[in-house]
């Protein structure tokens, strides 16, 4: 069978790979993206995008189509579920003097947003990577493409989008990511005649429970739910037994708003999932790019989702990969093998702290947010995680990955 051949091949249509399309487009590369499903995927209904995801947005050219549909988060407010006490944390600089709030989207409209960007037939939908290898091609390496139908594809550079079990990720040889010991149930919520709550983030804590919610505009509300559930429970995969579990179960001495946003949630968006992460030390020192192949978004950093930076963290690498390999590709007039290599080196090295950081700060986060009430407890979460370690965590989204200036 004749091999077709690429320029680039992306492995995986969620936001890390149609954001790495995007930005190469900019640069004037075609990327062929392969995706396996029938269609957009966007498990786990919406997500929260900070300012570092906003900087790379703008990058992108997409930010507009977003920002007047999704209104800016004013305030977060963090509940104790047994004692009822209350405190607001702060989701903006310390200096006050942010100039982005964040803003809860719907995942599909952003993938769309981005998809929209894209040359007609740049995405191959029901297309499953089986298998990679190496060739030897004048002098450079070419990556061959094995998929389910049979057919073969090379690429001068293939990129790894292909989320928490990604193959490509697998064929680098990064360690395999390991379950944080929660789940998380998310879900959104449509109110027809509309929800008249202010645009806020209402969180619940409590031991061994984190649950919370956040208006997207005025008629949707994305909500969670995580715990750590005893062992071999498992609500399985049919949306109204999770819902009723959330309600009857888990979160039943929540408050009655909570429990009525659960009650309104479009069944079709709700999940229920292991919350898994890759331990930093394997980014700081797993081999994340080889010659012309490397990863991005949660193919190279699964975190939990506990300060909502991985959908941020995936849009900044598809802005960092684009710009190294379109830079060598305005420069060049075309992709030249040993400038790929260092382009994608480059990447990698700009990459590899900042996420892994941000995975040990997600984990940290999880953590104290589950601890009970007890004082030693309370005083660990409310006045040390709180008030000093969250802050300076929060302020790590406060990032400008860079432009696309070609």
């Amino acid at each position: 069978m004749m091999a077709r051949v690429e320029d680039v091949v992306i492995v995986g249509a969620g936001i890390a790979g149609l954001a790495t399309a995007v930005a190469l487009k900019r640069a004037g590369v075609e990327a062929l993206v392969l995706e396996k499903s029938d269609g957009l995927r966007a498990t786990g209904a919406a997500l929260t995008l900070f300012s570092n995801a906003w900087c790379a947005l703008d990058a992108l050219g997409v930010s507009q189509h977003l920002t007047s549909l999704y209104a800016p988060i004013k305030k977060g407010y963090v509940t104790d579920i047994d004692t009822g006490e209350i405190q607001e944390v702060s989701l903006a600089a310390s200096n006050g003097n942010d100039p982005v709030r964040p803003r809860s989207v719907n995942r599909k409209a952003l993938l769309k947003a981005l998809a929209d960007e894209l040359p007609p037939n740049s995405i191959r939908f029901a297309s499953k990577l089986t298998a990679i290898e190496t060739q030897e091609h004048e002098g450079s390496s070419i990556s061959v493409i094995h998929m389910g139908d049979g057919t073969i594809i090379k690429a001068k550079i293939l990129i790894g989008c292909d989320g928490i079990h990604s193959v490509v990720a697998r064929w680098l040889g990064l360690a395999e990511p390991v379950h944080s010991g929660r789940w998380a149930v998310r879900g959104l919520a449509v109110f027809p005649e509309g929800h008249r709550l202010d645009y806020n983030v209402q969180q619940y804590v409590g031991l061994n429970r984190r649950a919370g919610f956040v208006p997207l505009n005025d008629k949707e509300i994305y909500w969670f739910f995580g715990t750590s559930p005893a062992k071999g429970t498992d609500l399985g995969d049919e949306p109204e037994v999770i819902r009723q579990e959330v309600i009857e179960n888990y979160a039943k001495d929540l408050p009655p708003i909570y429990l009525d946003i659960v009650q309104h949630s479009d069944l079709s968006t709700l999940s229920w999932a292991p919350l898994m992460f890759r331990y930093p030390w394997n980014v700081v020192f797993g081999n994340l790019g080889k010659q012309n192949i490397t990863v991005a978004g949660d193919a190279m950093h699964p975190m939990t989702p506990d300060l909502g930076q991985g959908g941020c963290l995936a849009l900044e690498d598809a802005v960092v990969l684009g710009r190294y390999i379109g830079t060598s590709f305005v420069q060049n007039g075309r992709l030249v093998p040993k400038e790929i290599d260092s382009a994608i080196g480059k990447y990698v090295e700009e990459r590899r702290w900042r996420v892994a950081l941000l995975t040990a700060g997600s984990y940290l986060s999880g953590w104290a947010q589950k601890l009970g009430s007890g004082w030693v407890r309370k005083f660990l979460r409310d006045t040390i995680f709180y008030r000093f370690i969250f802050t300076k965590l929060v302020k790590l989204s406060h990032y400008d990955c860079g432009k696309l200036d070609f």
